[in-house]
């Protein structure tokens, strides 16, 4: 039987392999737009290092702000122990037993149940909560979704997903500069010097091999940085566990929160990979869904019952009523 402890290792090393990637795509996509624009290929090394750059720089400019500007979009209002003292009590509870420092805690007025970390370190940590998982939430259940986004800060994973989103942005914006400076004629100029150099067939095989990442090399990038978000709920999931010592208290939150209908107002696309589970009810939960910034609930929920050494179930709503799981087992 996997521990949290394997699926942590296993989680770890998937999202450092995802991130890796993303590297990649962005420097191959400066070697050829380099080499395309500039007709020589000994531009494209520097060209690649300084697409790789830039995306750097922008990551670390970004981190610094971003935290303030999610808090500030989702209307989140800090709050103290005087006003929210059972909140600041598991909240205090989880940041001794992840061993962190304890953030600043933000209320959310929002009656969705959902909560989400931000900061770019644990030293720089917030959490914001919406009124409705307080509302909807018991203490257990409670323990169990700050651990999970406790586990966030511990493990870094508010600046990781970061500089890939960042990244992903980097290649985006490269790949529409190179499209929108091949429409206007830049190519054509650069393929007609180089033919006129003698290198034209080498060149319109790099021009074409440039034109294609630019096209699809957003799309992979936005693919990877979604996997990676996945892979660090399910890796937040299993600190959670650590955390707790009781998945029950995570499992049953899961389960109530997707269970919700109500959509969060609050959010919005670009900030809903941060949240404790997707916001935006309309998206699908399917297994098979690469678009998706959550791993299924369901798949979550069976993972963190492997680790109690429970049977799976077939729906989040088997997790809240035994009583449905005995009648499924039996029909």
């Amino acid at each position: 039987m996997a521990t949290f402890y394997d699926q942590i290792g296993q989680n770890r090393r998937n999202s450092v392999l995802l991130s890796l990637a993303v590297i990649v795509l962005l420097g191959a996509l400066g070697l050829f737009i380099g080499w395309a624009v500039t007709g020589d290929p000994a531009y494209a090394l520097p060209s690649t290092g300084i697409a790789i750059a830039v995306g750097l720089v922008a990551s670390l400019l970004s981190y610094y702000l971003g935290d303030s500007l999610v808090l500030a979009s989702s209307g989140a209002k800090e709050v103290t122990e005087q006003s929210q003292p059972q909140l600041i009590n598991v909240v205090r509870e989880m940041a001794i037993a992840a061993n962190v420092p304890m953030p600043r805690v933000y209320l959310i007025d929002d009656t969705a149940p959902n909560a989400f970390a931000t900061g770019r370190d644990p030293q720089h940590a917030s959490v914001a909560i919406t009124i409705g998982l307080l509302q909807k939430l018991d203490r257990e259940e409670l323990q169990g979704v700050m651990a999970h986004e406790l586990s966030h800060v511990r493990n870094y994973d508010i600046r990781f997903s970061l500089m890939v989103g960042v990244l992903v942005g980097s290649i985006a914006l490269l790949a529409d500069f190179f499209l929108r400076f091949t429409f206007w004629g830049g190519g054509r100029r650069s393929s007609s010097r180089d033919r006129g150099s003698g290198g034209g067939g080498v060149q319109i095989v790099i021009f074409a091999i440039a034109i294609l990442l630019a096209i699809i090399a957003p799309i992979m990038a936005r693919l990877v940085q979604l996997a990676v978000s996945r892979q660090r709920e399910y890796m937040a999931d299993a600190s959670g566990v650590e955390l707790t010592r009781n998945p029950v208290g995570l499992e049953r939150a899961l389960a109530k929160i997707a269970l919700d209908t109500e959509p969060l107002e609050a959010a919005n696309r670009a900030t809903q990979h941060l949240y404790f589970e997707n916001p935006m009810k309309g998206v699908s939960d399917r297994k098979s869904d690469l678009f998706s910034t959550h791993p299924p609930v369901l798949d979550r929920i069976n993972r963190l019952r492997a680790l109690a050494g429970s049977p799976p179930v077939a729906q989040p709503a088997m997790v809240l009523d035994p009583r449905a799981q005995a009648t499924l087992g039996g029909s």
